[in-house]
Parts: structure tokens; C-alpha cells; sequence
């Protein structure tokens, strides 16, 4: 760049692609994600229970954005490693940055709550009942319940010198109460801890009987409050406030590990007592107590959040499942199983006539499971092979392999132990495969295991055949419900050779395996991302047109996006579907004018990775398991898989399209950091990306 003081709108004669000005900071696009994704709780074209989704989202997601990229900043400066990224901010400053954004954020959610949200409950019947509302017959059941389910399982703690603040569980509700008086042993005390059991429900549905009319709601808070004096007998509580504390939940494991499953359970015990990282309370607790809190947690009003609410709305989304209240949300949808399938006995056979490319949830998951369910009982199947990143905890695929293994089949799992907070899940299943007869494999230390691949091995007449199963989404059938997500199944030989050689890089040892048609991490897929970039870049500097559309969860590697940077200025046009974190500066003349990013946050979460590059008319297409990310790139074992038929190819892009032409769930980033959502102009119609595809897919 010419000249540093030039402002990121500026005309750039030599632009100067590592200026700091370039690129936006990889925890602030995060914040503003996640600022989208509350912003839906205002969007009256989501039905009301599903707005009330995005406000606990929103917290859910800030939690997680707490355990770790906040925890991640105080380490490095904790430990003296503040080292400036791409952005030009130290983490210290960043720190500073987003406390500001987010103070700012939990305030308008908490307005939001209180003062859309709640209102457009209780007009649709649904309160939330506070103590001073109660009439004598719901104070009589609030007793009642106190007694019978809560008292049993509290257990109040006396603050004092023999009682110190015990260590408390990350993300626990806990009450902090003001006393007066003394107890059973002559001892004067001030204060007092109420932790909340997890085991209790935070919302409770009052009973007709006593509460007719309506749905009618109680916290679990404003029973512990009523009665909080009949935790301590004789004294006399003059306040009693709830708060949480948000610990660091990074696990940290070594590279040399001898047992890598025994070192991930001592670490996922230490998970809940990591560094307090944040504190939640309400905002009517008294400043010598939050004062108190504050110094026993080692944490500054930086980290203090005072809340005018329940401190943890994440646990609210169990509301949808008190209430029968199918009105106030979206309808179920029965996803299609393409012809392909459903024409033919066995998926083997459908997979035999040509390759099935499935878009979850518009397109069933169904299909997948059934291909191991088949695998399991067909006799001609010797081997099945799979990666296994998060399945949930009843998992029709995990029973399935082991179905596999019970009757003799060589079943070989691979299992990512560290799969960010479904660790503990992860071994449980790994026990349950191995109970079975499967062998069981940890992948490699140092390299999470991302890629979604399914290789079964066959006898057939003509000999031993490879079916594949290539996802951008996890094996869990839940999430495919909820997440968009492509599924490529095909047994295409060279696909399978290639699927089969990473197999083998998982399972044994040995130098890497060349392979013809997929890209992988850490070996191929960034060097061949730039080179398919420069490729258009040289297109378009030759007078040909020049086009690249990929859709990401999020974009950060910097040579990825100075590598776009470059293709921008040769020409070419460059669409970005980025739902969440995106450090790319688009619009910027002489820079990136050429580039337009828009963020899609609807009904479902938009999760499928999709490369587009269109190679003066010979197109390549590409899904993947890889985000743009450094630790997606060079320090996870990802596959990226060509879509091979050109009328699949040609249908991947018509749905890319659909998505740049969203005005209702779309919003486009600008220049300066900030997203204007986009919508429908005067007499336009409006065009849902993901209407349009569960309209168009869910039919066939």
C-alpha cells in the first residue's frame, strides 16, 4: 500500500496485500455472527418460538465464544504470547474490543427478551409467572415442588473462614445470598452459596389446576428465591441474587501421548474448573457482593456482564418442548429419498448406475444410514471403514458398525477423540466399537480427523468394489435435520482408491499417499486452492470470463485470501457465501471490488462447504469438509471431492445461485466490517434460499 494512513475505501495504486487495513479480526467477525444470529429473534417471519431459538442461540454461542477464543486471548497474554495477527491487533487489544461489542450485544439481547420476546409470549398465551404474580394457591404448589423436588438436592454453603468459595462448575448456576444472623453453631455469617443442581429443570410448567389459562411458567430461580430462607434455618436472608461463572474449556493435550483416550479423561475432568474467563449476574445484586465475586474469580469489570434476566437463556430452549404449541413454529418437513434410490433393491445397486449427491435436510439422511444398515447384513461385504467426528449419543451409524463387527465384518473406526465438547460421547462409542469387535483407532495426535468418508468394500462378480460415502457434514442424524449439508455417494474407482490410501494414512504409518482425485489436508488441499484461484486469475488477465463462488462456515487463512485478493484485481468475480467468521475485506476499489461476501442465518444452519471455480467454461466443483481456516488447512485431516457428473455439477451450482439471490435471510458485508441485510425491493418478490430448496427438493 502506497501510503498507511489510507482508509480501507481508498484507491489503492500498489495495494499492499499484507497491510494490516486488509483484513478484518478473526474474534470480532465471530461477535458479529453471532450478532446476526440474534438479530433473527426480530425477524417476524420466523415464527414466534423459533425467534425465541435464535435469542438462547445467540447465548449458547456466546458461551462457547467465551470458553475459547476469549479463554484463547487471556492465555496468550497470560503467558507473554501476544503476537499481532494479520489485522494489526495485539490480543490485548482485541480483548479490549470485544468486551466493548459484547457488553453491548448481551444488552440488546436481554431488551430484546424482555421487551419483544416476552410480550409476544404472553400475547399468545404463554407467561412467564413472576413471584409477585403468584396468587396464594400457585404460592401453596410453588411450596409444595420446593419441597418435594428441590430441597432434597440443594446443598447451601456457608461462606466463612472453614468455608471458603468452592470451585465451581463452568457454566453452573449458582445464588449468592446475603445473611443476617447466626447459626446452629453460634457463627455470624454474611454470605452464602446456593449452587443450582443441573439435574433441575430451569423452567418449570405450572399445572393447570392452579395456573388455568394459558401456558403458564415458572423459573427454577424464583422458586429457589421464595423459599431460600428454609435453606437456612434461624437466619434471615436479606438478598439472594444467581449468577454463573464461564471457565476456559480449551483441552490441552501433548503430541507425544502414549494414551491418548486416558489423557483426554483426566483433561475432560479439568474442563469444568478451567480460568474464569467471564461472570454473569443479575443486575440487582449489590456492588459489594459482585465486588466480592469478582476478586474471589480473579476477573475485572472487563469480564462482568449484568443481566436483567435469567443469566443463562441457553437453558430456555427447552420451552418449545413444555408447550404443545405447533402453531408458534415451523411445521416438521419429510425429506425426499431421490428416485435414484428408491427405484432400485439395494443402495448398491443405485450406487452402481450412477453417483447420488443428497442435500440434507431438504434430502434425506435416511439413505446413509441404510447404506451401513445394508453393509452390516449383505454377506458379499467383507470391510467397512469410517470416520467418525460427532455422531450424538444414540447413533443409528455407531449400532450399525457394530452390528457389522458382531457378524464377522473387518469393521475399522476412526474415532476423533478431541471433537470440541462431544469428547466424552466420543469415548463412550469408541468403548461400545470395540465391545463389539471393531477395531478402534484415534486417528492422528496433532491432527483432528474432519473428513466424513465411508468406504465399504464388496465382492462381486467382477471382483472387490468400493462404495464411498464423501459428506461436508457429520454422521449424526440429528444435525442433518437441522444443518445443510451435501452427501456424495459413488463408487467411482479412482475415488475409492483414493478414500482407501487416507484410510491407510489414518490407520498405520508411512510417507503420503499420492492420490488422483481428492484434495486433503494437510497435504494438498491449500497449495491446490491457490493454484485453481491463480488459475482464474490468469483467465481473466487473458480477456476470458473469470468466475469463483464458494460457500464456507468461515474464511481466515490469510495466503487463501490474498490469493483472492489477487484474482480480484486481475478480474475476476468472486461471490463468498460465508455464514460465520470472514476476515476478507470485500468492495474495497482496487482491492477487492470484484468480491461480494453475503452471510445466510435462517431456519436451518447453513454448514456445506462448495468450491466453484468456472475454468473458461470447463467447470470444476468441488465439496469439502474444510472450512477456510489455518487449523482446517494445515492441522486437520480434511477431504475435498470433485462432483464428477456434469448434470450434478451443473444442479451444485444452480443451488450456490439461489443462495447469492436470498433477499430475505441474506445479509451482505461491506467495506467497513458492518452487514446490511438484504431485502426484497418495492413490488419484488421475496426469495428464501432455503424456502426455495425444501420447496423445490422436499417434492421429488
Amino acid at each position: 500500500m502506497s501510503n498507511d494512513k489510507n482508509n480501507p475505501g481508498d484507491i489503492l495504486d500498489e495495494p499492499d496485500l499484507g497491510a494490516a487495513a486488509h483484513y478484518f479480526n478473526r474474534e470480532l467477525s465471530h461477535l458479529h455472527f453471532n450478532h446476526r444470529v440474534l438479530r433473527q429473534a426480530l425477524d417476524e417471519h420466523h415464527p414466534l418460538l423459533s425467534r425465541m431459538q435464535f435469542c438462547c442461540i445467540f447465548s449458547s454461542n456466546m458461551d462457547e465464544f467465551f470458553e475459547i477464543r476469549v479463554a484463547g486471548l487471556r492465555q496468550q497474554i497470560k503467558y507473554g504470547r501476544e503476537a499481532v495477527g494479520s489485522d494489526g491487533l495485539s490480543p490485548e487489544q482485541a480483548l479490549n474490543e470485544v468486551a466493548e461489542i459484547a457488553h453491548r450485544y448481551v444488552q440488546e439481547q436481554y431488551e430484546i427478551l424482555n421487551s419483544v420476546l416476552i410480550p409476544a409470549l404472553e400475547r399468545e398465551n404463554i407467561h412467564f409467572v413472576r413471584r409477585r404474580e403468584w396468587t396464594a394457591a400457585q404460592r401453596d404448589w410453588v411450596a409444595r415442588y420446593f419441597e418435594e423436588e428441590i430441597l432434597p438436592v440443594v446443598n447451601p454453603i456457608g461462606l466463612d473462614p472453614s468455608h471458603p468459595l468452592p470451585r465451581l462448575v463452568n457454566k453452573s448456576l449458582n445464588f449468592i445470598v446475603k445473611l443476617e444472623g447466626k447459626d446452629a453453631f453460634g457463627r455470624e455469617t454474611g454470605m452464602a452459596l446456593v449452587p443450582a443442581p443441573r439435574s433441575l429443570p430451569r423452567l418449570v410448567r405450572m399445572p393447570d389446576d392452579v395456573c388455568p389459562g394459558g401456558d403458564n411458567l415458572v423459573f427454577l430461580s424464583s422458586m429457589i428465591h421464595a423459599h431460600a430462607d428454609q435453606l437456612f434455618p434461624g437466619m434471615a436472608v436479606k438478598g439472594c441474587y444467581q449468577f454463573r461463572l464461564t471457565r476456559n474449556a480449551d483441552l490441552e493435550l501433548e503430541d507425544d501421548l502414549e494414551d491418548l483416550a486416558s489423557a483426554l479423561r483426566g483433561e475432560l475432568l479439568s474442563r469444568r474448573f478451567g480460568d474464569a474467563v467471564r461472570l454473569e449476574v443479575a443486575d440487582n445484586c449489590p456492588a459489594e457482593l459482585v465486588n466480592f465475586l469478582l476478586t474471589e474469580f480473579g476477573l475485572s469489570e472487563r469480564e462482568l456482564y449484568l443481566v436483567h434476566g435469567p443469566v443463562n437463556l441457553a437453558r430456555l430452549m427447552a420451552l418449545g418442548r413444555l408447550l404443545n404449541r405447533p402453531d408458534l413454529d415451523y411445521p416438521g418437513i419429510t425429506p425426499s429419498v431421490p428416485r435414484a434410490i428408491r427405484s432400485r433393491e439395494t443402495i448398491f445397486e443405485a450406487m452402481r448406475q450412477q453417483d447420488i449427491l443428497l442435500y440434507h435436510p431438504f434430502e434425506s439422511f435416511t439413505p446413509v444410514i441404510d447404506l451401513l444398515r445394508q453393509a452390516a447384513r449383505d454377506p458379499g461385504v467383507l470391510a467397512i471403514r469410517q470416520t467418525l467426528y460427532r455422531t450424538g449419543a444414540e447413533s443409528e451409524l455407531v449400532e450399525a458398525l457394530a452390528d457389522a463387527a458382531r457378524r464377522g465384518k473387518e469393521v475399522t473406526a476412526v474415532i476423533e477423540l478431541q471433537a470440541r465438547f462431544d469428547e466424552a460421547e466420543n469415548l463412550e462409542l469408541a468403548s461400545r466399537l470395540q465391545e463389539a469387535g471393531a477395531v478402534v483407532v484415534y486417528g492422528v495426535v496433532g491432527y483432528k480427523t474432519h473428513a466424513k468418508m465411508i468406504m465399504i468394500v464388496r465382492r462381486e462378480e467382477s471382483g472387490l468394489k468400493r462404495y464411498v460415502h464423501l459428506g461436508t457434514g457429520n454422521y449424526h442424524a440429528g444435525n442433518a435435520r437441522l444443518y445443510t449439508d451435501y452427501s456424495l455417494l459413488t463408487c467411482d474407482d479412482a475415488l475409492g482408491d483414493d478414500v482407501n490410501k487416507i484410510f491407510q494414512q489414518l490407520t498405520g504409518m508411512g510417507k503420503a499417499l499420492k492420490v488422483k482425485k481428492l484434495l486433503h489436508a494437510p497435504f494438498t488441499l491449500h497449495s491446490k486452492l491457490i493454484e485453481l484461484i491463480e488459475r482464474e486469475a490468469g483467465h481473466a488477465q487473458a480477456g476470458k470470463p473469470a468466475r469463483i463462488v464458494v460457500k464456507l462456515n468461515a474464511l481466515a487463512e490469510t495466503e487463501v485470501i490474498r490469493a483472492l485478493y489477487r484474482a480480484s484485481i486481475a478480474g475476476v468475480r468472486i461471490d463468498l457465501i460465508v455464514r460465520g467468521i470472514c476476515c476478507l475485506r470485500p468492495r474495497v476499489p482496487g482491492l477487492s471490488e470484484n468480491i461480494r461476501v453475503i452471510s445466510v442465518v435462517g431456519r436451518f444452519l447453513e454448514h456445506s462447504r462448495v468450491y466453484y471455480f468456472y475454468n473458461n467454461g470447463k467447470a470444476d466443483t468441488y465439496c469439502a469438509s474444510a472450512d477456510w481456516m489455518a487449523r482446517n488447512l494445515f492441522n486437520r485431516v480434511e477431504t475435498c471431492f470433485p462432483i464428477n457428473d456434469p448434470a450434478l455439477a451443473e444442479r451444485v451450482l444452480e443451488e450456490l445461485e439461489i443462495y447469492l439471490q436470498d433477499n430475505c435471510f441474506s445479509a451482505e458485508l461491506n467495506a467497513d466490517g458492518t452487514y446490511t441485510q438484504n431485502q426484497p425491493a418495492e413490488g419484488e418478490p421475496r426469495l428464501s434460499a432455503q424456502t426455495i430448496l425444501l420447496e423445490r427438493l422436499t417434492a421429488k
